[in-house]
This record gives C-alpha cells, structure tokens and sequence, in this order.
C-alpha cells in the first residue's frame, strides 16, 4: 500500500504532463513507462558494477556499454536542461530503440520508443520528480504503477482498459492458481489480471516460487498475455517488470486471428475480461473457432477461444456481457449447450451494472467453467452481487475503507450490505456443499443441469431465482374514504376557527 506522500508524488508527475501540453493519459503512461525503463536499466547496471567489485571479476550483465556514462539516469539526472534534452532525445532514446536482448519482454517492446515530451524544461521537472519517488521495495513499485494505471481510468479516457482491480482479485482468489499452473490472458492490456495473479502466488505460495525450478516456471513460463495495442503492451510489461516478474510471455498477438493457433491446450487457466463489443470478418477470424460457434461476436468467440487454449481439466475465470446468458440466437445457445453439456460450468457469479461506470452501464457477469471435453455439469452456482464495495453511479466512490475482499468469514450485516464480494468468496468455497442446500430465494443457489436444459440453457440469474411474495393486508377502500372525510371536516373546522380568529383581532 503506497503512501499519501508517495501518492502526492505520483499525482505532481501526473500534473507535469498536463500542464506541459500532454493531456492523452496513455501517452503520459507511456512516457512515463520510457523513462521508468531507462531508470531501471542504470538500477542494473549498477548492480552490475557493485557484483564486479565484490568478485574482482570482469563486469557482467550490464545494459549500457561501460564507456557510455551519459546514457545512465544517474548521470544524465543531473545535466542542466538543455543538455539533458539531447542526452536524452538523441543518445538514450535510440539506444534502447536498438537493445536486441532476446530474453527481455520489455527491450523487445522499446523498438519504436519516441521522447514526445517537448521542450528540456518539462523533461527535467519530470526526471526530478520520478527520481524522488522511492521504488526499490517489490511491493512498493507494484502499487506505484498501479496507482499510476488508476489515473489512466480517473482521467475520463481509455478506462475501458482497466477492468476494477478489487473484481480482479475477485475472480483470482476463486481461482485459486497454483505453482505449476500456466496463466494465459488473451486480450491482456495493462496485464491486471496476471498482475493479481502473482500477487496471490507471492501471498499464498512463497515457498515454491522463489528457489528452484519453481522460481524459473514463475518468471518464465507461468504467465503469458496478448494483446495488438503496442502501447498496452508496454505498459503491461512493466507492470509485470515492477511486479517482479522477470521474463513473461506478452506477446503481439490479435488472439482470434486465424495465424494464431499453434498453442491449442496449452494453458492451464485463463483470466480475462474480453472486448464486449464489435465484429469480426469471417475470412480474418480463425476457422477452427468458427466450428465451435458460428458468428461475428467477439464476445463469443473469446469464449470460444479459451475453450481451444485450455487443455484438459484446465479452468477459466472470464467476464462476459449478459447478452452472452440469454441471448436467442443459435450462436448463443450453441455456445452455452457447449460449456454446460460438454464441459463443466461451475458458476455465474453476476455483478451489478455500474460496476464499468463511469465508461459503460452494461450488466455483466463472471463464467467459471472446466474444460473436460466430455461434460461433467451437474449443477451450476449462482451468485447475486449487488454492492461490491462502492457506489453504482458515475463517482464510484468507495464505501469502505480499502478495497480488500477481507477474511473468508462472513461480514457483519451493514458491511455485507455495502460489499457482497467476501460473502461471494465465503460461498463459493462450499458451492459443492452447504450451498446446494440453498434455497433459490437466497442470494446465492444451484440450479441442477436438467432445469437448465428444459430452460432452453438460458444462464441469466432471473430466470431461476425465486422471489418470495409476502402477503399484505389493507384496510378496506371504505374506511380510508371515512378516515378521508374525517380529515376534511377537522381542516374545514380549523381553517373556519382561524377566520373566527382573525375577524375579531381586526376589530
């Protein structure tokens, strides 16, 4: 948890941009992404030159060439503007355009860096600004570009690139990872969801992670996120970078192209919020998805898509638009018979409508479901969330301190009131035991795999949640009317006794 001082910090970095004539929020995330990498690289090489000294043995691992002093923040930081500008716009900028480090996801993603900020003044209030913000700690790093991806939504653009972090670790901690899973998420933006992924490992899993052949799957192999926004896959790579994670797999990658389907089976689970919206031409989308369901809907293909890229037994948390739950068209009910007759749908967990705003007021809802190849569904969980800790309107405004699930343990009822999410992951931990005795007027149920065939595989909520009507008893029309008519006469008197009282003060 980052700090007000350290967020004070952040913000002035944020408010150099803007009064400096930058006001698109991803170009300022992406200069900043620029800069923070050209801060890292002097970190390592630093590192570098302090090991060659302890070992008395040549220097190793170095990014800049030992003679270049000028391409180094610590060098450059202190040059007067001017010189610092050209350092900086015609030294350092082309060099780590040219870095050809095979093994490093974020070199790879520098070759079309640009310095679009415009003159040495605002350059030099920003140098000094990041370098007075403290990022050495893990965790410390990890909030600071968080924090700084939250801007990017408050400024009013692009929020639709961030899906609400505390859903994230929603749908994570159901999930659940494990050591020896590989985490893929194919429309992968800023990379929140294997971000939260590893924050759960590092919490739930040390031990396994940090030594071994452990630590190598966890920096190497573990997590994988696509995406064909350049600019998204720079600031995904850091944000994984300044996560600890030092080699994932993001990658360039239109994930429904048809180019795209040599890693069929290879991932063991899938976290994604994928487009809700658009279409996609036939002759570009891949063939073996359109097998699978015949349509134009990204929405529909995503969920096709992540069916291929699981192997057997492997799992998804994913977010869909409630259309995919009931929508008539064979596409639809195609691809809901698959998840329900020849997989396992374990849940629909469906979230309240504003929890997008202030970017989208469309309902949606979170599918968890097994790839098996060969059914399994024999009932299917379903959860009500009503409040997930902040207000369903514009603001969003937090309505509890923080946006941490909390303990597994129910919460008191006013709190419970306010954030259903805890309550969610409580449940959803005995959605094979306690919860099949729930009736289906309670905010969370099963409903067995036969109900859902006979309802045409319709997976809206609505469709089997029972609402208890309670009987109300009214007064007969006739004594209202005589209560009516009492309450007349005793105005007509009063206002008749104040006239009384008014004529005789006059004389």
């Amino acid at each position: 948890m980052i700090t007000g001082e350290q967020k004070s910090k952040v913000d002035a970095v944020w408010d150099a941009f803007w009064s400096g004539g930058i006001s698109n929020p991803l170009e300022v995330m992406e200069q900043i992404t620029y800069l923070l990498f050209i801060r890292r690289l002097d970190d390592e090489q630093q590192l570098a030159l302090n090991r060659a000294n302890l070992t008395k043995k040549s220097i190793t691992g170095n990014p800049f060439p030992v003679e270049r002093t000028e391409l180094c923040w610590s060098e450059f930081k202190n040059y007067a503007p001017d010189d610092m500008f050209r350092t900086v716009d015609e030294d350092v900028f082309p060099f780590i355009r040219t870095m050809r480090d095979e093994d490093s996801t974020y070199a790879h993603f520098m070759k079309d860096a640009r310095l679009s900020i415009p003159n040495p003044g605002m350059l030099t209030k920003v140098v000094d600004l990041l370098d007075k913000i403290e990022m050495r700690d893990l965790d410390t790093k990890g909030d600071i570009y968080e924090y700084m991806l939250a801007k990017i939504a408050s400024s009013g653009q692009n929020g639709q690139f961030r899906t609400p972090r505390h859903i994230i670790k929603l749908m994570v901690e159901m999930m659940a990872p494990e050591p020896g899973d590989t985490i893929v998420d194919p429309a992968s933006g800023t990379c929140g969801f294997l971000v939260a992924a590893t924050e759960y490992m590092r919490e739930h899993h040390a031990a396994d992670i940090n030594s071994g052949t452990g630590a190598k799957h966890f920096h190497h192999d573990m997590f994988h996120g696509f995406d064909f926004d350049n600019t998204m896959l720079r600031i995904g790579s850091m944000n994984m970078l300044l996560h600890g994670v030092e080699q994932p797999d993001i990658r360039y990658r239109d994930s429904l192209a048809e180019a795209n389907t040599g890693d069929a089976g290879a991932y063991s689970l899938v976290l994604a919020n994928p487009p809700f919206a658009g279409s996609l031409d036939y002759e570009n989308t891949a063939k073996d998805l359109q097998q699978i369901v015949k349509t134009k809907k990204t929405e529909l293909l995503f969920l096709a898509l992540f069916l291929r890229l699981l192997k057997p037994g492997g799992r998804a948390a994913v977010i869909v638009p409630d259309g995919v739950l009931f929508g008539s068209s064979k596409a639809h009910t195609t691809l809901r018979k698959t998840l329900v007759d020849d997989h396992k749908l374990d849940a629909v967990v469906k979230l309240p409508s504003g929890v997008f705003k202030p970017y989208a007021g469309v309902s949606t809802a979170i599918l968890f479901f097994t790839k098996t190849n060969s059914g399994g569904t024999d009932h299917v969980w379903f959860y009500d969330v009503q409040a997930d800790g902040f207000s369903l309107d514009d603001k969003r405004t937090a309505l509890l301190d923080g946006d941490k699930l909390g303990p597994l343990a129910q919460l008191a009822d006013e709190q419970h009131s306010l954030n259903n999410l805890p309550d969610v992951l409580a449940r959803w931990a005995e959605h094979d035991g306690k919860e099949l005795k729930r009736e289906r007027t309670d905010q969370s149920f099963c409903v067995p795999r036969r109900a859902i065939e006979e309802q045409g595989y319709d997976l809206s909520l609505n469709r089997y949640k029972e609402i208890v009507h309670h009987e109300v008893e009214h007064r007969a029309p006739e004594e209202i009317l005589d209560e009516l008519d009492k309450l007349e006469l005793d105005i007509q008197s009063g206002l008749a006794e104040l006239r009384q009282m008014l004529a005789g003060g006059a004389e």
